[in-house]
């Protein structure tokens, strides 16, 4: 059994927040600290389909690159959108947790218990 992973922020708020609740409930979780250690192409593509998401669903568009990079171009695909996750980590959404081939955002904090 793979162990809970979360992919963390600790500058984050709500992240911070997630990962204390996670410990509450007795859960160790594995931390990816996503930032430091950017997921790639399939590991985001198999997030979004645990999440049921499209890219610009998981993606923080209100940080800067956004607007700079213009991924609200609705020309750009699915791979284009995901690669921008990849090249800039800090557009994906946090926190996120992943038990097995479940899948939520912390966003509040307790959608997550949901998926334990």
């Amino acid at each position: 059994m793979k162990p809970i992973r979360i992919y963390h922020n600790p500058r984050c708020s709500k992240s911070r927040q997630t990962l204390e609740l996670l410990k509450q409930q007795g859960i160790e979780p594995q931390i990816v600290e996503y930032l430091k250690e950017p997921p790639g192409a399939d590991e985001i593509e198999s997030v979004l389909n645990m999440l049921d998401l499209e890219p610009r669903e998981l993606m923080r568009r209100k940080e800067s690159e956004y607007k700079e990079l213009g991924l609200d171009n609705p020309e750009l695909d699915r791979k284009a959108l995901i690669q921008a996750m990849v090249d800039h980590p800090k557009l994906i959404e946090r926190p996120i947790v992943i038990n097995q081939d479940r899948a939520a955002i912390g966003r509040p904090p307790e959608s997550v218990l949901e998926i334990l």
